[in-house]
């Protein structure tokens, strides 16, 4: 009868990057809304090195794809780079937007479970650096400023990764898991 928080401490997201949902642990960042550049890494060993040569700044959206249910495969915890995030002195003022997912203990905006995801030309493969995205937690929307068009034009242009698997188990996971937004399972 009496919540801690009229909310949750999650919330789900929709818009032209995830328009099969996102999801945002809302916790001490209800009322904001982001709006900035999209700093563009395919997996995360590429942003982790980012942020640890200090090229992400305040005010940066970074966007961490091909790390989910099949990119991976497997949704890879981003702790390291939310924990990077956060010893660089940004876990306020930087926001993470990822396919992969993040763990409980992550601080900050972090966004993860894309839907569709980067592996089968979901609109976060489409991004580019230097995009402006807008991440509104109130509105709970997750949008890039970018017209149909746009998007359709570079959509058209996408080509998918050779997969990270070619034989063995994690191949067969790939190709038979559903997206985030379906409960990532395999049939």
């Amino acid at each position: 009868d009496a919540p801690r928080s009229p909310t949750g401490g999650l919330a789900i997201l929709r818009g032209n990057i995830a328009p099969d949902g996102a999801v945002i642990k809302v916790a001490g960042h209800q009322e904001r809304v982001f709006e900035g550049p999209a700093r563009v890494f395919d997996q995360e060993p590429a942003a982790f090195q980012a942020i640890q040569r200090g090229e992400i700044k305040a005010g940066d959206i970074v966007i961490i794809r091909y790390e989910g249910p099949k990119g991976g495969p497997g949704m890879q915890e981003m702790l390291s780079v939310t924990a990077a995030i956060v010893g660089q002195g940004l876990g306020d003022d930087v926001a993470l937007i990822t396919d992969g997912r993040f763990s409980g203990a992550s601080h900050g905006p972090m966004v993860g479970h894309v839907a569709p995801e980067a592996a089968v030309g979901g609109p976060i493969a489409l991004l580019r650096e230097g995009d402006t995205i807008t991440l509104d937690i109130p509105g709970r929307q997750l949008n890039v400023k970018l017209t149909e068009e746009e998007l359709t034009d570079r959509q058209s242009k996408w080509q998918p990764r050779p997969p990270n698997y070619t034989t063995g188990a994690l191949a067969k996971y790939a190709k038979l898991v559903s997206s985030a937004s379906q409960g990532a399972v395999t049939h």
